[in-house]
């Protein structure tokens, strides 16, 4: 009866999961508490997935046939991953670039000796 009453509040799987940590049910029952976090995951996943699908089929309408998949590749991790990539400062790169000694310019900027 304990161990019912232990799970009576839970009304959704996300509290279920948070209730299975907290009385370290997750321990004893691994493949149950898999299967929710597989559950949990599963809509985040979706909604990652479909907005790739989007993004590439903007960046494939744009460009349509004038790119490789290569390219098209690279071009889709930058976009899919946007935050991350705004994250980076692109200063550093820059400097890292230089360090590596070099012999062409970057577009735009003047070598610095």
């Amino acid at each position: 009866m304990r161990r019912i009453e232990d799970f009576r509040a839970c009304h959704d799987i996300a509290s279920l999961a948070k209730k299975m940590v907290e009385l370290e049910r997750h321990v004893m029952f691994p493949a149950v508490y898999r299967l929710i976090e597989l559950a949990l995951l599963l809509l985040v996943a979706t909604a990652t997935v479909k907005r790739a699908f989007s993004s590439m089929k903007i960046i494939k309408t744009e460009l349509r046939s004038k790119m490789s998949d290569g390219w098209l590749n690279d071009l889709m991790v930058c976009y899919i991953e946007q935050e991350i990539f705004k994250s980076i400062d692109l200063g550093k790169i820059k400097e890292d670039f230089w360090k590596d000694g070099r012999a062409l310019p970057l577009p735009g900027s003047s070598r610095r000796h």
